[in-house]
């Protein structure tokens, strides 16, 4: 009798030796294929491959960012989620301040990886406040830095000094991962890996990078998805937001226009075959300065996402009106002949 409860107890032990076994394995195949836990809705955060394929905007995260996008949204999830709460009054006045300077409201979430919103956020090299600048930096931005006051711990002053330099960092550097990279490390190192790399897209520049700028680019495309569930502009390279998006979001900040141009200007979305020098001898109007007012009009018109918001001056748009057809006709006949002419290239090159 004793060895038969010996016996059993052995073959329970064995069973559920087993059972752990398993459920040890199931755990793990778990946490290999379902990294991340989308079964809390209510919380706004959608499944990060969804919203990277079938994003609302067309974004679509770059493969080589989805594992520490992956690895940073299951660490932070929870204080990005009650941040949202607390610093709503934070966003609102960093949303209305970027509106003011052109920007994308999306750059407000690199006050949250620089100083996780706090005004007295300081840095082991000096930086300090929201927005955690320098004090050189600080100074030539238009704001006071004293023993007496600092003015990069007010959040209004602090937040339009750094609005004012990114604004200039793109003006510079054309791309929003290279705009952070700089913000970051300075521009010098973002044009070392550059000519190094022989590259200007981040993700092949990036371990040129000192390791610190290359994680603070990746930190702050973690930290939208975080928030948003999705990317945006300021999440792609150049290249890929002329790919990827249509209407304004990825040349409106290209042009170079002064406030009475802009003023002055109207703007109409246009899709189809257009060519600028087409368009530009219609309306009269010099072909770089037609770039001008429309940089990377003939790239994007030829991408899949062939819709532009066309911006001229007054007197030349209301000439594109009333030529657009003749303008549009000429366009497509100029690409078949192009096309014709390469099809022959083609075929004596093959003979």
């Amino acid at each position: 009798m004793k060895r038969l409860l010996l016996l059993g107890i052995a073959l329970i032990g064995s069973l559920l030796h087993t059972r752990a076994n398993a459920l040890k394995i199931d755990k793990t195949f778990v946490a290999l294929h379902i990294p991340i836990d989308t079964s809390d809705v209510k919380n706004g955060f959608n499944n990060l491959f969804l919203a990277s394929v079938n994003g609302a905007n067309g974004a679509r995260l770059n493969p080589r960012a989805i594992s520490f996008v992956q690895d940073f949204m299951v660490h932070n999830r929870q204080d990005m989620e009650e941040m949202k709460s607390w610093g709503r009054p934070y966003f609102n006045l960093i949303d209305g301040i970027l509106n003011q300077y052109g920007l994308p409201s999306q750059l407000k979430y690199l006050a949250v990886i620089e100083s996780n919103l706090k005004p007295t956020a300081l840095s082991w090299a000096g930086a300090v406040g929201p927005w955690q600048l320098m004090p050189a930096t600080a100074r030539l931005l238009g704001l006071k830095v004293n023993h007496k006051v600092d003015e990069r711990k007010n959040y209004y002053k602090s937040t339009k000094a750094a609005a004012i330099y990114l604004r200039d960092l793109y003006a510079e550097l054309g791309d929003w991962l290279l705009v952070i990279a700089a913000y970051n490390g300075g521009t010098g190192h973002v044009y070392s890996a550059m000519r190094k790399s022989h590259s200007k897209d981040f993700w092949n520049l990036q371990y040129y990078l000192p390791a610190e700028s290359r994680n603070h680019v990746k930190k702050f495309i973690g930290t939208q998805y975080t928030f948003e569930g999705q990317g945006s502009v300021t999440t792609l390279t150049k290249d890929e937001a002329t790919d990827q998006l249509s209407g304004s979001s990825m040349y409106v900040f290209n042009r170079k226009l002064n406030k009475d141009e802009e003023a002055a200007a109207k703007t109409l979305t246009v899709s189809g075959k257009y060519i600028s020098t087409v368009i530009s001898k219609y309306i009269l109007m010099d072909e770089m300065e037609f770039n001008r007012y429309n940089p990377d009009f003939d790239k994007v018109m030829a991408s899949a996402n062939n819709s532009y918001d066309l911006k001229l001056p007054s007197d030349k748009m209301d000439l594109f009106v009333s030529n657009k057809y003749q303008i549009l006709n000429e366009s497509v006949q100029r690409l078949l002949a192009n096309e014709g002419t390469d099809n022959e290239i083609k075929s004596v090159a093959h003979k």
